[in-house]
């Protein structure tokens, strides 16, 4: 079984590509989990209708305390045995899942796949062939600390992985960077673009941080006192 977790605020401007894109790769035993944050738009009314004729989907009410501990509750309340993440803007490419599910059959102590993205405008222009290639993205727990590649958008791990990162710390960098350092050295790229990664005015995270240096500097100390604090409970 395969869940996609969507955390979604006032998303309705793209969130129909989206949905769609997403339920054409998933099984009728498959879930679409839908957090959303309190949305003053058009979202909910549109994920209602998509609800009332696709019962895979599952609309939830999200904390209403930012994107991370929204993302940590949709992941929270998931299935099944891969979780996939998806943002409330971006288009997903034929055969995401196959290919995702493919590589982590292929790899079974394989805990998280990074699959690339093409990097698109908000009317679907190519700005960068690969985000791979745009970022220089690499595996490496220490190499992330100091420059974080990880992306939820092309991300997708074993429900084994829920233990180590729920809950998410509140004061981490950001979600994806999380999850990618703890499942690390269990992580696989996957080269193929399968995500059309839509940036516009309105996006929840970055290409490239406008934080200063002392910022970076306070979430990395934050970001590794958690995750020294999170591998020892765990163990």
């Amino acid at each position: 079984m395969i869940s996609v977790c969507m955390a979604t605020y006032n998303g309705a401007t793209f969130i129909r590509e989206q949905v769609d894109s997403i339920l054409l790769q998933l099984t009728n035993s498959d879930e679409l989990l839908i957090s959303d944050d309190g949305s003053t738009d058009e979202t909910l009314t549109i994920l209602k209708e998509y609800q009332q004729r696709d019962a895979r989907i599952k609309i939830l009410a999200g904390p209403k305390q930012g994107v991370i501990a929204n993302f940590s509750y949709v992941i929270s309340q998931s299935k099944g045995d891969y979780i996939f993440l998806a943002d409330q803007d971006d288009i997903w490419l034929p055969k995401k899942v196959a290919k995702t599910i493919e590589v982590f059959q292929q790899n079974p102590n394989c805990l998280l796949v990074l699959s690339d993205l093409k990097i698109v405008s908000s009317d679907l222009q190519e700005i960068y062939p690969s985000y791979f290639a745009h970022k220089q993205v690499r595996t490496g727990f220490y190499a992330n600390v100091l420059r974080n590649t990880y992306i939820g958008a092309g991300m997708a791990f074993k429900k084994e992985l829920k233990e180590k990162i729920l809950p998410i710390p509140k004061n981490v960098p950001m979600h994806d960077m999380w999850i990618g350092l703890l499942a690390e050295p269990k992580v696989k790229l996957l080269t193929t673009p399968l995500t059309l990664y839509r940036r516009h005015e309105q996006n929840a995270s970055e290409l490239h941080t406008k934080a200063s240096r002392l910022q970076q500097l306070k979430w990395r100390k934050n970001l590794l006192y958690y995750l020294g604090k999170r591998k020892w409970l765990k163990k």
